[in-house]
């Protein structure tokens, strides 16, 4: 485990020869900052070498609200067993095979509270490939079963955890806040913090 800046960590994922796909996962937890980190990861990528890098968000495999509703799970969006591990998986060992012109991913979006079904192309091209989810390296199975190439962790202060995830809730007040923070948001950032293996890399409070 090393800490290290983003412009070290670019420099070492630039560096990696050979032509086959890299996979490097970012984690953290909710509120770390990890689709912001691995957008600036693939930009940077890019500069060094135009078209090498595209971003690949784990959140994409939300199972859609109708199930979770069915389920009873609806409270706990977010939590680990709300996502479709396997697919997912399947999805990673297809872009690492990079058999195909191009592969479209799904991509969570946030704003309608939905999974966007084939909306982001990764073309073959692409040598990087950056991961980002809060539970990629969770060590509990299945999701101890992904494998990446390079793994990166987010290390952020509870306190700005819990700023940064109030920020996102401003429509909610009272009990529905209480309920979403406590019962859902920070149960699943203390299972990132406590749960996941090490990282190859550590990032501090980005």
């Amino acid at each position: 485990m090393q800490e290290i800046d983003l412009e070290t960590l670019v420099e070492a994922l630039a560096k990696k020869e050979g032509t086959g796909r890299h996979i490097t996962a970012v984690a953290g937890p909710p509120g770390a900052g990890k689709s912001h980190i691995a957008d600036r990861l693939a930009e940077r990528l890019n500069q060094h070498e135009p078209g090498s890098a595209a971003v690949f968000p784990m959140d994409g495999y939300h199972f859609d609200d109708s199930i979770l509703i069915e389920r009873g799970w609806r409270p706990r969006k977010g939590a680990p067993h709300t996502f479709d591990v396997g697919g997912f998986a399947a999805m990673l060992d297809r872009l690492r095979a990079n058999q195909e012109d191009e592969v479209a991913v799904p991509v969570f979006d946030r704003a309608i509270e939905i999974s966007r079904n084939a909306a982001r192309f990764i073309s073959r091209d692409v040598r990087h490939v950056i991961v980002e989810g809060n539970y990629l390296l969770l060590d509990e199975p299945p999701w101890s079963d992904l494998q990446f190439d390079s793994t990166v962790f987010l290390d952020v202060p509870m306190g700005e955890l819990e700023r940064r995830l109030l920020s996102r809730w401003t429509d909610l007040e009272g009990e529905s806040l209480r309920v979403k923070m406590e019962e859902n948001d920070l149960p699943n950032v203390r299972l990132v913090i406590e749960k996941s293996r090490a990282a190859d890399f550590i990032l501090r409070n980005v």
